[in-house]
């Protein structure tokens, strides 16, 4: 089983899930043990080494732009699942456009050519985004029958990787779908470069007793979820009979619509009961980074998502204490 991206937040916790669980689907239908886990990345943490996981799990550092250096990794896993999370963030993709291009589309392309390479019917399994929806007006509400219109070059390229899978599964180069992601709360660690990162910023950074510069409007609705609802909605996608989706493999997942201000209402219910001396959310306006936010939907409709058993999050304030539980008391690890 391969894991791009294994070296990041999701990838890792995805791999430690995955390993805990022991057995997917294999191309048969049948449950079939999981004897080993590549997680492919071009930077690998050295905190993120897990002696528990030695021998099942293999890191291999390289860029999935390199195209001999994924065949190589995927013709080394038998009867291969794919789990492809690796990608440029929105905030680069819209300062570094070739390099976008390279990373997210040639390097998808990679990926998809390897497993279409690999034994068997490999089951492939996307980290798409919302930011594939947006349009001259953005509506109230997307859904998977949403025609995609991307404003930016992240979205543009998750559109294109989306439209991808489907034509490879429709020509049984293999059984591909795609997870379209909410923004993803909380993620731990310092800002990165993606326009959305003040979404784990605000309540990450109070938490920790920091300030927190808020770059958009404190009323910006915008779709969120748990890190852990993703984990189980990855897997859950594996897991579904092919038959459930149709010709249509992207799927939606169920978010929150969640502002700034229902986030700081939650970290002072939470500090207050805990103890916890919170950092400020400081107003910091950035026309840049709203431009971008402007363009991404503010609710998803996730109705054929939750048909599809695509498992719902938790209520925002459970969301940040498993954050706290998780992430905070015991640090950001991984596999």
């Amino acid at each position: 089983m391969v894991i791009t991206g294994g070296g990041g937040f999701l990838g890792t916790l995805l791999c430690k899930q995955l390993v805990k669980r022991g057995t997917l689907t294999g191309p048969s239908g049948e449950q079939q043990e999981i004897e080993q886990v590549l997680l492919l990345d071009r930077f690998f943490h050295e905190a993120t080494g897990d002696p528990s996981l030695e021998g099942t799990v293999r890191r291999i550092t390289c860029d999935i732009s390199d195209r001999e250096a994924v065949f190589s990794a995927v013709d080394s896993a038998a009867e291969v699942s794919l789990f492809h999370l690796a990608s440029m963030v929105s905030g680069e993709c819209e300062e570094r456009f070739d390099d976008a291009l390279r990373i997210n589309l040639d390097g998808g392309r990679n990926v998809f050519e390897a497993a279409r390479a690999a034994t068997g019917l490999p089951r492939v399994i996307l980290a798409s985004s919302i930011a594939c929806f947006g349009g001259d007006v953005i509506m109230d509400h997307y859904s998977d029958h949403s025609k995609l219109l991307p404003r930016t070059t992240y979205g543009m390229t998750k559109a294109i990787c989306e439209l991808m899978v489907n034509d490879y599964s429709r020509k049984r180069f293999f059984d591909g779908r795609s997870a379209r992601l909410p923004t993803v709360i909380i993620r731990p660690g310092k800002p990165n470069a993606a326009a959305s990162s003040w979404a784990s910023g605000m309540f990450r950074e109070p938490l920790n007793g920091d300030d927190c510069l808020l770059p958009i409007r404190r009323d910006q609705r915008h779709p969120m979820t748990g890190y852990q609802t993703v984990i189980d909605s990855l897997i859950c996608l594996h897991e579904l009979p092919e038959s459930c989706l149709g010709g249509d493999r992207a799927v939606g997942l169920p978010a929150h619509q969640v502002t700034p201000i229902m986030a700081e209402e939650v970290i002072k219910q939470i500090a207050q009961s805990r103890g916890i001396k919170l950092g400020r959310i400081i107003d910091a306006f950035d026309s840049r980074i709203q431009g971008i936010v402007d363009g991404w939907p503010t609710s998803i409709d996730a109705s054929r998502g939750e048909l599809l058993g695509m498992p719902k999050p938790p209520p925002l304030k459970v969301i940040v204490e498993q954050y706290i539980q998780d992430i905070m008391t015991k640090g950001s690890d991984g596999c």
